[in-house]
């Protein structure tokens, strides 16, 4: 990757922005900037790899685990720390047996057109309120969370598997409480207010696939109203809404991959996130207002 203006370049296993100086805009252009809700400082961001963390077993102190892993970098106020799903839904003790899942009538049917064990359907089904599509190796659903996602988020990878068991892990019971335990726990151990996301992979309408998102937020505002706030050049915004914790749960997935990196939790420097806090849910469309349901 280039190091030119306004680029990212890779270093000790993490991204950071480039240090080149960049075009600053007109005197109103900076005004501009200055009075919207979410800036970067000067020198960009950084996306730092937290690594040393062990394979997370259910019941351990996943804060006590992340806090150690933090020590090589200094944790400031308005920091935002990302940690994969994975590793809160193992803490969490998500696991699930499927020999012990008996398949209903309608998970029967189902696995049949989809391909996929009926077990596994009558479990992505009970963790659901709706099927939305589904054919040949797909199988889309309503998570109960509201979000929608394939097989309700329900994963077998990186997951230890015992032969005499056929484990799944689940998502976390509430991501949004989750990670307002890690920013509890986060300001009472460091006493720094340090805004934290929980990030999974996510395929999407209309694009190839998955990039990260955000299913639980704390400390921190996950949806940006700029509605009523004016552009570079003095012109209102008026329909403008920026999805702040999924952008920054996306960069995150960036450093710690989709496959066997190891990298649990990435800590963002460098934003300056303005508003209240708000969770993840905060990023779901009410039915009302969705034109695709």
């Amino acid at each position: 990757m280039g190091a030119g203006p306004g680029s990212c370049f890779r270093r000790n296993g993490g991204w950071e922005s480039d240090r080149v100086p960049a075009y600053t805009g007109t005197a109103g252009e900076k005004e501009a900037r200055q009075t919207g809700m979410n800036d970067i400082a000067d020198n960009g961001i950084a996306l730092l790899p937290v690594r040393g963390i062990a394979e997370v077993m259910p019941g351990d102190d996943l804060p006590a685990l992340l806090l150690a892993g933090l020590r090589e970098y200094p944790v400031r106020d308005g920091d935002v720390l990302v940690v994969a799903q994975k590793v809160v839904s193992k803490a969490e003790d998500r696991y699930v047996d499927l020999a012990g899942i008996t398949p209903s009538e309608r998970s029967l049917e189902l696995a049949a057109k989809v391909g996929k064990d009926p077990r596994l359907v009558e479990l992505i089904l009970a963790q659901s309120t709706r099927v939305v599509r589904y054919r040949e190796d797909v199988l889309i659903v309503e998570h109960k969370l509201g979000f929608v996602h394939a097989n309700a988020g329900i994963d077998h990878s990186n997951i230890p598997q015992n032969p005499a068991l056929e484990r799944v892990l689940l998502l976390p019971e509430n991501p949004d409480a989750s990670a307002a335990q890690i920013h509890d726990q986060m300001k009472q151990r460091l006493d720094v207010r340090v805004g934290v996301i929980i990030n999974d992979s996510a395929g999407r309408a209309w694009r190839n696939g998955v990039t990260g998102i955000a299913i639980g937020a704390a400390g921190l505002p996950s949806l940006l109203d700029l509605r009523g706030d004016n552009d570079l050049h003095g012109n209102p915004l008026r329909v403008t809404e920026v999805g702040i914790a999924d952008e920054i749960a996306a960069a995150a997935s960036l450093v710690m991959g989709q496959a066997a990196q190891g990298i649990p939790a990435v800590l963002v420097q460098g934003l300056d996130l303005r508003g209240p806090a708000t969770g993840a849910s905060a990023l779901i469309r009410e039915p009302g207002k969705d034109l695709f349901r």
